[in-house]
């Protein structure tokens, strides 16, 4: 491949690459289950304990960034808010089952999206350079990268960060000197990687989730200056991808 024509692809990996939002509706699903059971007697509906727990999630994530505390105790925190609500004595039993609860998400077993390896196989054949950008503690994403072997696609090339927004983006970029105008970030979520991507001035793909996690899901607020192309399927990049490279070749 001539090497003008050359792309840097900048993945996301829950919900881009392997499935990760699933579980948490699996939890969640057995959190409004004990909740109803707990709160029975005070009418407290599913769409309330839903509600309540998605703003205190989305709240942890912006304070602390993908912390794996942060999920399950959005479950106790949501738990202790029903308590106070209609005067009921926390149990701690209760609370300690609901960390453990929480904290077993990251224990799923790990399930790639449709056409994974197909699509990194023929970017990588292609001669493009592949780049892997990912939010989290570093031990539990590793055990993923680990577990989808996806070190033959991306070797050192690999980012995780804690607080993935903009100005992590920009570090990255910076950092390695990216050339803007070849270089893609590809992801399922707006907040933390397509505008990310754009305010950087680079080139995105967003992947569109049937069903997304509240905290994705942000306005574009302004006509993007760059690139910017929604596809509902992993394999769908790799041909926009080459279209590009065709057209600057």
């Amino acid at each position: 491949m001539n090497k003008d024509s050359q792309q840097h692809i900048i993945f996301d990996m829950d919900d881009t690459l392997i499935h990760c939002n699933k579980y948490f509706d699996l939890i969640l699903g057995e959190f409004f289950d004990l909740m109803t059971q707990w709160f029975h007697d005070y009418g407290v509906t599913v769409e309330q304990i839903r509600t309540k727990q998605m703003e205190i999630d989305v709240a942890g994530v912006d304070k602390l960034g993908f912390a794996s505390a942060n999920f399950p105790q959005s479950l106790i925190d949501t738990y202790r808010y029903f308590c106070k609500q209609h005067h009921k004595e926390p149990v701690l039993r209760e609370e300690e089952q609901l960390f453990k609860l929480g904290l077993s998400v990251y224990d799923q077993e790990i399930e790639a999206y449709p056409g994974m390896v197909e699509t990194l196989d023929t970017l990588q054949n292609e001669g493009h350079r592949l780049y892997l950008y990912t939010g989290g503690e570093s031990r539990i994403q590793k055990r993923k990268i680990e577990q989808m072997k996806l070190a033959d696609f991306f070797e050192d090339r690999i980012y995780i960060r804690q607080h993935k927004n903009v100005k992590a983006l920009e570090e990255i970029l910076s950092a390695g000197r990216f050339n803007r105008s070849l270089t893609w970030m590809i992801g399922n979520s707006l907040r933390t990687d397509v505008v990310p991507a754009l305010t950087a001035g680079i080139n995105s793909i967003y992947i569109k989730q049937q069903r997304e996690w509240h905290y994705n899901l942000v306005e574009l607020k302004q006509e993007p200056h760059n690139v910017l192309y929604t596809v509902s399927a992993l394999t769908e990049v790799p041909d926009i991808i080459a279209e590009k490279a065709i057209a600057i070749s």
